[in-house]
């Protein structure tokens, strides 16, 4: 079994007095932490053992000082933060991605809280902020939920099902949380042969909208029109298919998601226009073979 190096765990605070010690640009992060959690900030290490708190957070300037409140806190049964000293921390705190009530903690067991944070940041790119909305609304409709699967294994596989990707509930879809309802009536599918056009003008990935970025995530096939930057590329999932746009009339005749993409889907070009579009891949024709999945194009415009 494989090791970690610490236990990921979400205290809640709302109510609970906490001890931070120490002033300026260290110490402040620390008390707005808490506050976002809820907690009451106490700022007296001989208040806070009367009181039996339990969570403290050290960020004196002298070092020193950070040891000799570290251990004088722990011997009062408490757990213990030291900023940008490690190996004094009891726990350390993440990087937050907040999409309430969904939290994403990255955390480096204190290595480099520079690279939670970059992650963290790759990461807001990708996840929608309606993620949020989709967690109140399943549990909105948890009751009924359970009504209709009864038996929790159903139930799991169901909801696994829903949230898989393209799902009826895909969490990566900003328009997920708008189709709870209609999945647990049974009306809603997941989203099958989508084509979404875009047109790309920066090499830089950074330029990335967060829905661009997003899609590039997502999609199964990608479509090439125009020599897009190797850096933009990257952002594309690693197993979609790569494929050059053919600038033809046609159909997504042979478009397969994953590896096994075939031809791809062509229609007249419409670069010159700038923006996005979302095409049904059943609208080119009854006979169409759509895609099973997301066909992005990317239209490369300097």
């Amino acid at each position: 079994m494989s090791r970690i190096g610490s236990l990921p765990l979400f205290h809640q605070i709302a109510g609970q007095s906490v001890l931070v010690l120490g002033d300026g640009a260290a110490a402040e992060p620390k008390r707005r932490l808490v506050e976002r959690a809820g907690g009451v900030i106490v700022d007296d290490l001989t208040r806070a053992v009367d009181e039996g708190v339990r969570l403290a957070f050290i960020a004196y300037d002298d070092p020193r000082a950070c040891e000799v409140a570290a251990i004088n806190a722990r011997c009062a049964g408490m757990l213990v933060n030291v900023v940008d000293r490690p190996e004094l921390c009891d726990f350390t705190t993440p990087s937050i991605l907040d999409r309430d009530p969904v939290l994403v903690a990255i955390g480096t067991g204190g290595a480099s809280a520079g690279l939670a944070k970059h992650v963290r940041l790759r990461l807001e790119r990708v996840l929608p902020e309606t993620l949020g909305a989709l967690a109140k609304a399943l549990e909105a409709v948890r009751p009924r939920l359970r009504a209709r699967f009864p038996d929790g294994a159903a139930r799991r596989r169901a909801v696994d099902a829903a949230l898989s990707e393209n799902g009826p509930l895909d969490p990566l879809d900003p328009q997920s949380f708008q189709q709870v309802e209609a999945w647990l009536s049974g009306a809603a599918e997941g989203r099958r042969g989508a084509v979404i056009d875009l047109t790309l003008t920066s090499p830089d990935p950074e330029e990335l909208t967060l829905r661009q970025a997003r899609l590039l995530g997502e999609a199964d096939v990608v479509l090439l029109d125009g020599a897009v930057p190797p850096a933009i590329l990257a952002r594309a999932r690693a197993d979609a298919a790569r494929l050059p746009w053919e600038r033809q009339n046609g159909s997504l005749d042979g478009v397969k998601a994953g590896p096994e993409a075939g031809k791809p889907w062509s229609k007249p070009d419409q670069a010159g226009s700038g923006t996005s579009q979302t095409h049904s891949a059943g609208s080119e024709g009854s006979d169409s073979k759509a895609a099973a999945g997301l066909t992005l194009i990317l239209r490369w415009r300097p």
